[in-house]
């Protein structure tokens, strides 16, 4: 099965995922159906040959069939999701709608198409989050795949619902389904509201680093590339109605990342003096350090302490493993923000949505 429909395929994962997709199977029709909602981004398809951006809601049921129906398409990928946490506290009914309603259309969709018509062999994958199983203190076991749910933001709460309806899909319909949930990705294409680019782009802009707290809420750091990977990995080989982990092997404070992004910022520009005139407003550009933007701020609402990711049930089944450690994925990151300034420009001054 190559043919795929990939929900959110314009946001960060999804693009990245799509790329992969299209340089592993040259041959594969790929259909992205994104909203293009403020982080859905058609630029970040622009120069893919072979993929078919369908701007559209996953709840418009009838449509995800016909698109289904009408591509012979036999796979879904289903990234189209709220997924930040700050916004969900603020305005949590986007979330509900797009997270649990609209997986719940897209289910049903292809139970229509792929159950009672065709009865082709099918796979609707599922992207989902490590933040449906809560908070962890300091000493207790990373998250495994039968680690209780206990969604602490109404992110988290919307992606835990919609996990139960996938899963409720295949044990009581027979939909061939898999899950992952994944730890905290980073990358190209990020969109600039989440830590690592956003800070990326203050530091070098000369704007505050706002951080929660003590800065000691910690995360698995999981690089988008290799989360692809293991995306791959599970529609060739995963077993239908599986839920596997997927993780960087990287736990980190937020506090240890900051400090990791002003460090290579800073060396950055010492490395290429050319970056003083780019970015005039940036500390490094003035003889002084990144690090000099930190600013605590009063933490989050619900905020989860600590996150953990127990891979190894998909390291041996699947053979996953991540490919980059965090400094290498970190300097690649950076690498590629620098190189797409126009990309992030476009993002902050609105003009991406036109």
């Amino acid at each position: 099965m190559s043919d795929l429909l990939v929900t959110g395929g314009a946001g960060f994962i999804g693009a990245n995922f799509v790329r992969h997709w299209r340089a592993a199977h040259p041959e594969a029709a790929i259909v992205v159906l994104d909203a293009l909602t403020y982080a859905g981004n058609a630029a970040n398809l622009n120069d893919l040959d072979g993929v078919e951006l369908v701007r559209g809601d996953i709840a418009d049921e009838a449509m995800v069939a016909s698109l289904l129906r009408d591509r012979a398409l036999d796979t879904i990928v289903h990234f189209a999701a709220e997924s930040h946490v700050d916004r969900s506290i603020s305005g949590p009914d986007a979330f509900v709608q797009t997270n649990v309603v609209g997986t719940h259309a897209l289910l049903t969709a292809a139970r229509r198409v792929w159950l009672e018509g065709s009865g082709k062999p099918h796979r609707f994958h599922h992207i989902s989050t490590d933040e449906v199983f809560g908070s962890l203190g300091p000493d207790e076991p990373a998250f495994h795949e039968a680690t209780p749910y206990a969604p602490n933001s109404p992110y988290a709460a919307s992606k835990a619902a919609s996990d139960h309806l996938v899963r409720a899909c295949h044990h009581t319909y027979g939909l061939q389904t898999s899950i992952t949930n994944c730890s905290n990705n980073y990358g190209p294409y990020q969109f600039p509201e989440k830590l690592i680019p956003l800070f990326l782009v203050n530091a070098l802009t000369g704007k505050a680093l706002p951080i929660y707290g003590d800065g000691m809420n910690a995360r698995d750091w999981l690089h988008v590339g290799d989360h692809c990977v293991a995306i791959e990995l599970v529609l060739k080989n995963g077993q239908p109605g599986e839920t596997y982990n997927v993780g960087g092997g990287v736990e980190l404070p937020n506090l240890t990342v900051v400090g990791a992004i002003c460090d290579a910022v800073d060396g950055a520009f010492r490395d290429d003096p050319a970056l003083t005139e780019r970015f005039p407003d940036a500390p490094a550009a003035k003889g002084g350090s990144s690090h000099d933007l930190r600013t605590f701020v009063t933490d989050r609402a619900g905020h989860d302490r600590r996150y953990a990711i127990d891979e190894r049930k998909i390291a041996r089944e699947l053979g996953y493993a991540p490919q980059r450690g965090f400094e290498e994925g970190l300097a690649e990151t950076i690498r590629w923000y620098l190189a797409n300034e126009d990309w992030w420009r476009a993002i902050f001054d609105g003009s991406y949505r036109r």
